[in-house]
């Protein structure tokens, strides 16, 4: 209890020392805030000095920029307006020279109109001044000869009547004998068409094939025990095979090609293979005939593609592939068509007219001789009933049926398909006639016209269905040239051989004029 009283000093020294010691680290503390707070407003207005300062120099070098820009675009302005006003000045200098020109025309166009007005009236005084002589001269002329006009008339009219009757009756029968000479070779190229549609016997090369053999003891085998072989192939592939004392070849007939070509892949194939029986005969044929089909098929695609067409039927395709193994008059039946597609497409290009079209049609055209004989009727008819039934353009069609004008042809196509098709078959070397034969053909008839006196030159065109002669004109006139047409026509006539007939025409020379035409038969 006697130490309570320093207790209680000591706790009020305590609290007194705690109060004062708390004030002084408070003020400590302020001090410091103080200090932190002066240095925070000093970097503060340090980096917003600096920021001033970057925005000063940034909007400075704006102004700059802009007053640049501004510089450019006003001169850009400037030289676009120099250039216009240029412009406007060269405008200003053409309207005044074609104001001058067109002043000068007017004073040219009024001196030409005095001076017509003048030309008309002097020109209408010559005429009747030459009425009034060619009065005087018909007067005379009826005194000199004795007859009135009327007379006069009648006779001119009689002999001129007379001439014309002349001329229309040769030109009749020139028309009755190429009519018939054309039906005779139309009847001929049908009656041709049919037999090799109809397996019908033509020449040896076209109905057979010779087949080399390794050595000639494979014709026993090829033959078989009492010919047993040799029958079962000519069963099984529809060939006639014939074997004969020829070494090394035996010899496929048949009038059908396709069967013909079937018949060649299997007995090569046998002939390859060497076991020859029956039964692996008609393996043979039947995979023969496979490879056949797929030969007409990849054909008939690569036709297509070649011609750049799409969306041709499957079945036309195969068509087309058949025409490959026909031929007219010994030209392949499938180039004939793919060069008709050709030509009628090139012809097509020049009329601005659908060039696949054209191509189509003409590819197309002789589809109906790839038929054979279950169907009758023209190839060019049985052509448009496949294209018909296949559901091709009536153009399309139309084409095909008139491309030999048995029925009328509708479009401009159908005429491009008819030139298309004589084109191919008449060009040198298409079809039997050898080139060389065809060029000294050419040479004998532009001989025979040369020959003859008055004439300069001459030229065998359209191969060699006419004959271009050049005359002299000072040696050659109009009734001499009628005699000259008639003399080389009949030359041609006698010493040359020719199908159809062959176009003599004559011009003048050095002015080209058509002077007389004559056609030999």
């Amino acid at each position: 209890i006697s130490d309570l009283p320093w207790v209680l000093v000591g706790l009020v020294a305590g609290i007194v020392l705690g109060y004062f010691m708390r004030i002084y680290i408070a003020s400590q503390v302020r001090k410091d805030a103080e200090k932190r707070r002066d240095d925070i407003l000093s970097n503060a207005r340090h980096e917003a000095e600096q920021i001033r300062r970057e925005m000063e120099v940034q909007a400075k070098q704006e102004i700059i920029d802009q007053r640049e820009r501004f510089e450019k675009e006003s001169q850009e302005a400037r030289r676009q307006i120099r250039q216009a006003e240029r412009r406007v000045e060269k405008r200003e200098d053409g309207m005044d020279k074609k104001h001058d020109t067109l002043v000068k025309k007017e004073k040219f166009l009024e001196t030409a109109e005095k001076n017509l007005v003048e030309g008309r009236r002097l020109l209408s005084q010559r005429q009747s001044e030459l009425d009034g002589i060619l009065e005087q001269e018909k007067q005379e002329l009826y005194r000199i000869s004795g007859l009135s006009h009327g007379d006069a008339y009648k006779m001119l009219v009689d002999s001129t009547r007379e001439e014309v009757e002349r001329d229309c009756t040769e030109m009749i029968n020139s028309r009755l004998s190429s009519a018939k000479e054309t039906a005779d070779e139309k009847a001929r190229e049908i009656v041709s068409q049919a037999l090799q549609r109809c397996a019908a016997e033509t020449t040896s090369e076209t109905t057979v094939f010779a087949i080399e053999l390794p050595n000639d003891d494979i014709k026993g085998r090829i033959i078989g025990r009492e010919g047993r072989n040799i029958r079962a192939f000519e069963k099984a592939t529809g060939v006639d095979v014939i074997v004969d004392d020829t070494p090394g070849v035996i010899v496929l007939s048949s009038f059908d090609s396709v069967r013909r070509e079937a018949a060649k892949l299997a007995m090569e194939r046998l002939i390859g293979d060497g076991r020859i029986h029956p039964g692996r005969i008609e393996e043979m044929a039947d995979k023969a005939r496979q490879e056949m089909q797929r030969i007409i098929a990849e054909t008939g695609k690569n036709a297509v593609y070649e011609m750049g067409l799409s969306g041709v039927p499957d079945e036309i395709k195969m068509l087309l592939g058949r025409l490959k193994f026909r031929t007219s008059f010994g030209q392949n039946a499938l180039l004939h068509s793919i060069e008709v597609g050709r030509l009628a497409g090139m012809m097509a290009g020049e009329l601005d007219l659908d060039v696949r079209l054209a191509k189509r049609c003409g590819l197309l055209h002789d589809i109906g001789k790839a038929l054979d004989h279950e169907h009758e009727g023209s190839h060019a008819h049985l052509g448009a009933e496949e294209a018909r039934r296949w559901r091709e353009e009536p153009l399309v069609v139309n084409a095909i049926e008139s491309h030999h004008e048995e029925v009328e042809s509708d479009t401009l196509y159908a005429g491009l398909i008819v030139a298309a098709d004589a084109m191919s078959a008449s060009r040198p070397g298409a079809r039997r006639e050898t080139l060389e034969r065809y060029i000294k053909r050419l040479e004998r008839l532009e001989g025979l016209a040369t020959q003859h006196e008055g004439v300069a030159r001459a030229f065998a065109i359209q191969a060699g269905r006419e004959v271009r002669v050049l005359v002299s004109s000072d040696k050659v006139n109009d009734k001499v040239a009628a005699k000259l047409s008639r003399d080389i026509a009949r030359e041609i006539e006698q010493e040359l051989q020719y199908p159809g007939e062959i176009l003599v025409a004559k011009q003048g020379s050095p002015r080209p004029r058509t002077d007389a035409l004559d056609r030999v038969r």
